[in-house]
């Protein structure tokens, strides 16, 4: 039943199926189509850690009308990821994690103007402060966006957290580190200190504080509220884990 190409990737088709269900199994818990577990790209059937995080993935198969559109399914394409490539790559991602985290757009701030500073530093500094004071991620502020080296220490512990994380919460931390440009942003909505869309705009103080001052047009407009579709897919997503 899987939805692919010769290519081995997945592909439009027509909906094929009528109920939705999630079921316990072995393993966790099963998206079922009829009765039938959809499969990934290398045939994998479609089997999550929660119910709850069943349910989120359903819902998308559920939402489908003539046709599956798996562009429109990013929880779906989410958990395949999970199931087919997370466990023999875990130390790369939790080595990728750290080095976003030693350039986290969180530490840079503006040198001017004052009312930007004062935004990014009511904004970030509590995510900086909850970070150092529950989790022992100390990490250094700059000003302008010269780089600034973040202590080995911080590295190795975001490092840490990241390994420690089951396949379906790792692979979702290092979609939201790219979506927030942000390591801490990430573990902060992971470990539910923020929802996807708080960090969606903390993500965004800078753009935002743009946009206020020459206005949005069409097109960012549309990129922007794709973003916080995104974020708050990942929100649901680690509730669901929780």
């Amino acid at each position: 039943m899987a939805l692919k190409g010769p290519d081995d990737t997945v592909q439009t088709a027509r909906r094929f199926y009528k109920a939705v269900t999630v079921e316990p199994v072995d393993g966790g818990y099963a998206v079922k189509l009829d009765g039938r577990a959809p499969k990934s790209p290398g045939g994998l059937p479609l089997i999550v850690p929660t119910e709850a995080l069943g349910a989120l993935v359903a819902g998308e198969w559920d939402s489908q009308k003539e046709f599956i559109l798996m562009a429109q399914m990013p929880a779906t394409r989410l958990a395949f990821t999970a199931i087919e490539k997370t466990a023999p790559s875990r130390a790369a991602l939790a080595d990728e994690f750290a080095r976003y985290a030693g350039s986290d757009a969180l530490c840079y701030f503006a040198d001017q103007p004052s009312d930007l500073i004062a935004r990014q530093t009511a904004a970030w500094e509590p995510v900086l402060q909850w970070a150092e004071a529950e989790h022992n991620l100390a990490f250094e502020r700059a000003a302008g966006v010269i780089h600034r080296p973040q202590p080995v220490t911080t590295l190795e512990q975001a490092r840490a957290l990241a390994l420690a994380m089951d396949d379906f919460s790792l692979i979702a931390l290092l979609s939201a580190t790219s979506l927030f440009g942000s390591a801490l942003l990430a573990l902060a909505v992971q470990l539910g200190r923020l929802t996807g869309e708080e960090a969606h705009h903390l993500a965004r103080v800078d753009e935002a504080f743009q946009e206020e001052r020459w206005g949005i047009d069409e097109e960012a407009a549309d990129r922007t509220a794709n973003r916080l579709a995104e974020a708050r897919m990942l929100g649901a997503w680690f509730e669901a884990l929780r």
